[in-house]
Order: C-alpha cells, then structure tokens, then sequence
C-alpha cells in the first residue's frame, strides 16, 4: 500500500495490495487455505476495497456450484461401485504399470473435458484414481509421502485442463474467445485437438518423471486385476442407474447449445437424479463434497472479483501493454499477453480473467489489421493454463484436497508445464491456427 501506484483508485490499489497478500498466505499456508479464504472476505471491508456484500459475491459464482454438483456425481460412483468396475476394466486393458496408470488418467479426464467442463470429468475420474492407488500398494497416500499418488492426482487436473483446449466448450475462456472471434466450431477443432493432444502426452511423461514411482506395478499384476473384476460380481442397480444417469448428464452437458441449459445447471440435475434415484443419500453427499475447498475457492473468486470491479486487473493489462510500445512485433504482443494471463489466472477465475483479455486482445489484432484470433485465442488458452496453484483452478484444488501433493510440489511440477504450454501454443498458432483464426 505504500507503493505509489497512479492511475488506480484506492480500491484498486488495495485490491493489488490484498491479492499480494493473498498469494505470501495461500503459498506458505500459515493458515489453512478456506481460513484465508474467509480472512479475505472480511478484510475487504476493513480496508477499502468493497463491502461484505460485494465481497461474498465470490459464494454466488456459478462454478461454486458446478464443483458441488461434481463432487456429488464422482461420490455416487464410487459408493455404486462403478469407479471400482471402471478402474478394473482400464487396467486389465492399458495394464498395471505406473506409466500406463498415469497415461489412463491423464487422457481419460483429457478427452472427456474436451467436451464437457474440466471440473466434473476430473470430479469423475477422481473416485477411479483413489481406488487405482491402493490397488499398486500405496498405503496412507495422505501422508503426502507416494510419488505414484502424486502423479495421479495431479495427471487427472493436469489432463482435465488440456483436454479442454480441444474444442471452443472444453473451457469457459475458449467460449469467451469463441464469442468475440466467431471462430467456426470445427475451425477451433483443426488447431485445438492437435494442441491438446501434444500437452497431453507432455503431461503424461512429466509427471512420470518428475515424481518417480516407488513402486513397480498393481501388487499381483493383471491376475490381481482379473481376480478383483471377478469379485465384483454382476453389474448392480445402483451401478446401472448412475451409469443412466451420468450418460443423461453428459447428454445434456454436450447439448448445452441446444438444450438452453448451462454446464452448472446440468451438474445439479444430475445431482438431484442420484438422490431421487436413492444411490446416494444427503450423508453421503455432506462425506463426499469438500466444503473447505468450496469456501477456499470462494474466497479466491471474490478476490478476483474485487480486482475487476476496483479496476485494479485492467490497470495491470493496460499498463503493461503501454509499456511495449507502439512498435511492439506481434510474437512480442502474444508472448506477454498469455504471459500476464498464466501469471493472474493462478489466483483469479480464467473466466474473469478472459473477460478482461479477451476484448483487449480483440481491440489490439483490429487495430493492427491483424486476424481476429491472433490475441484472443492464445490468451483464451493461457487463461487455462493453471498448473502452478490451487487457487487457480477447481481441478487443481481438488487435486491438492486429496492430501496426496502439497503447493510446493503443485508449483514445481506445474511451472514447467505452463513455460511449455506458452511455447506450444505459440507454435501451434503460428504453425496450425493462423489460416483458421480469421
């Protein structure tokens, strides 16, 4: 706050001043991450930057409750049993190796966010991965001490957010991007699968990498999975029901355009259709959904929320855009473009933030006379690249709840994927996209 800072309003500055605060609190968890979360909400009045009113507005994001929504569904699979049938199935047929464990995960949730959102196919998978762990013989994966855990739970977020660049709806900021441009759906597709499929496999290789395995295999190898698909017995009716309604669920989530529903809206309906169907009961759903990452992920929204009504995230975008120039080339531009969107998105909602970016993108390629799409579709897909955080996406966050990955390990694996991510994308744009981004 002592920090001269023309140009903004109080708000705004305070704002800036908040969100520096927020990420020393969130990195080194001096306190638990909903316990900032909540220190935010009431700060905001105390200095300045918006009532509690505005401030909790974070709490009515409709991504609070498609999170809630996810987490209901991916509780009813595995209470079914279906996570247990599906994990069994991918491994008798991918095999029982940590390598082909992460590879399952990672484009698995990859392939399914390309048409449904992030967050609900990695709340899917997230009840497979936790059955798959122990089954390799990792005991206690809570302790945070299982490089193999590690790796999966964070292939899944990972995979969940590569996949979505695939298509404009596999993300929200794709949709922003898709909106301003006019892009055709299978004009995005011809660049965006390419590039999803590239990270995917980086992703995949990395995190094998990065988090050596300490065990082998599944304990047993495939006989173990054979006996164990075998114990399951015939396929039950809470198996079928949540497999009908999942299928329904997904019917709507992929004909969103169609159907006049939205993503979060679907998540609830398919909710509400396991409580009616009694696959699961209101217990259950009060286990399965992690409420302290709701209320963290809520509080963070509304610390978005604050820099975008104070003014305080256009002042950066504008102020840092000036700084280039006039005679800044076009790479130039991109490249600080996502570079600003992969550094804001890790602690403000990619849907927010490619509010602010997108149009400014738009605004900039127009008045070069360059294609529409030149700006808007690399920050569209930088908004989404939010490895290095909890606080920067739902999937990510759910990763680090599993208490099997802490934020240090989060920002060492994530930090090299974002640098690759930018470069990928840039070549992919100038290589693949730029005949179709027009």
């Amino acid at each position: 706050m002592l920090i001269p800072l023309p140009g903004l309003t109080y708000a705004g500055h305070a704002s800036i001043a908040l969100l520096l605060f927020a990420i020393v609190m969130w990195v080194t968890e001096a306190l638990h991450l909903a316990v900032t979360s909540l220190l935010l909400l009431f700060i905001q009045p105390v200095i300045g930057v918006a009532t509690f009113t505005n401030a909790v507005i974070g709490f009515a994001n409709p991504i609070i409750f498609l999170m809630i929504g996810g987490f209901i569904i991916a509780e009813a699979i595995r209470r079914s049993g279906l996570a247990a049938r599906l994990t069994f199935n991918m491994l008798s047929r991918f095999g029982t190796t940590p390598d082909r464990a992460i590879f399952v995960v990672v484009w698995s949730t990859g392939l399914l966010s390309a048409f449904i959102e992030n967050v609900v196919a990695y709340a899917m998978l997230l009840p497979i991965i936790k059955e798959i762990i122990p089954l390799m013989g990792v005991h206690d994966p809570e302790k945070g001490e299982s490089n193999l855990a590690k790796s999966l739970a964070l292939g899944g977020s990972y995979g969940s957010l590569a996949g979505g660049f695939g298509t404009e709806i596999g993300t929200a900021p794709n949709l922003m991007a898709a909106a301003y441009t006019h892009l055709p759906f299978v004009n995005w597709m011809i660049f965006g699968f390419p590039l999803a499929f590239i990270l995917m496999a980086i992703i995949w290789k990395w995190l094998g990498f990065i988090f050596k395995s300490e065990i082998k295999g599944v304990v047993g190898g495939m006989e173990t999975v054979n006996a164990k698909k075998a114990s399951l017995g015939p396929i039950s009716r809470d198996e079928k029901i949540t497999i009908g309604v999942l299928a329904f669920t997904i019917a709507l989530w992929v004909t969103t355009q169609w159907n006049g529903l939205d993503s979060f809206s679907v998540a609830l309906i398919g909710a509400v259709l396991l409580f009616v169907f009694r696959v699961i009961d209101w217990q259950d759903a009060q286990e399965g959904v992690d409420w302290g990452l709701i209320i963290f992920f809520g509080g963070a929204l509304s610390l978005g929320a604050a820099l975008l009504n104070s003014g305080a995230a256009t002042w950066l975008v504008n102020y840092i855009v000036a700084f280039l120039g006039p005679h800044a080339t076009t790479l130039l531009i991109m490249v600080v473009l996502m570079v600003i969107a992969v550094s804001i998105t890790q602690v403000m909602s990619n849907i927010a933030l490619a509010a602010i970016l997108v149009p400014i993108a738009v605004t900039l390629a127009t008045a070069q006379h360059q294609p529409i799409g030149i700006y808007a579709v690399p920050v569209a897909i930088a908004c989404s690249l939010s490895y290095m955080l909890p606080m920067a996406d739902p999937t990510v966050a759910m990763a680090y709840g599993t208490k099997y990955v802490g934020i240090p390990e989060i920002f060492k694996a994530g930090l090299p994927l974002v640098v690759i991510g930018i470069i990928v994308t840039i070549i992919v744009i100038q290589t693949i996209a730029l005949p179709f981004i027009s």
